[in-house]
């Protein structure tokens, strides 16, 4: 970590720990981008559709995709309406609310993710790969008591 960010020291072990999370956040994040940009979409982008297809088929309102994003996107509004707009999503009125307007993924969505994500399962497999099942859950350990506090 030293090397990487060219710091001689850091204050505290903490300090450093949460240097190397977001670091590593940046660069998973960045691979993420890549892959998804591969097939026209943003990372953002890919993280709503693979929302709404766990949402099937009832769909979503955004309010409710909000609460799923791995990153809150202020601008999640204008996300689903380019989704729309491209066919890969589509948008209705609730039965239940008429105020709230549903997505849900298209076909095309579907086909979208389709292609996306055997290049995230390798994206998943190198990290398993890197540091090993344990280690992943002891890292899933450390990370929820970080979003805990």
């Amino acid at each position: 970590m030293q090397q990487r960010l060219q710091q001689p020291r850091f204050r505290t072990p903490t300090h450093e720990a949460v240097l190397a999370v977001l670091l590593a956040s940046a660069h998973l994040r960045e691979q993420v981008e890549a892959v998804a940009a591969e097939t026209g979409i943003s990372g953002q982008q890919y993280n709503v559709l693979r929302i709404l297809r766990g949402a099937q088929p009832a769909g979503l309102p955004r309010c409710d995709i909000g609460k799923r994003t791995i990153e809150r996107a202020p601008d999640l509004t204008r996300i689903v309406d380019r989704l729309a707009k491209e066919g890969l999503v589509e948008r209705a009125r609730s039965e239940d609310d008429g105020r709230l307007s549903v997505a849900r993924i298209t076909r095309k969505g579907l086909a979208v993710l389709d292609r996306v994500d055997p290049r995230v399962e390798a994206l998943h497999r190198a990290v398993t790969h890197r540091i090993g099942e344990r280690d992943a859950r002891a890292l899933t350990r450390i990370c929820e008591r970080l979003i805990e506090s």
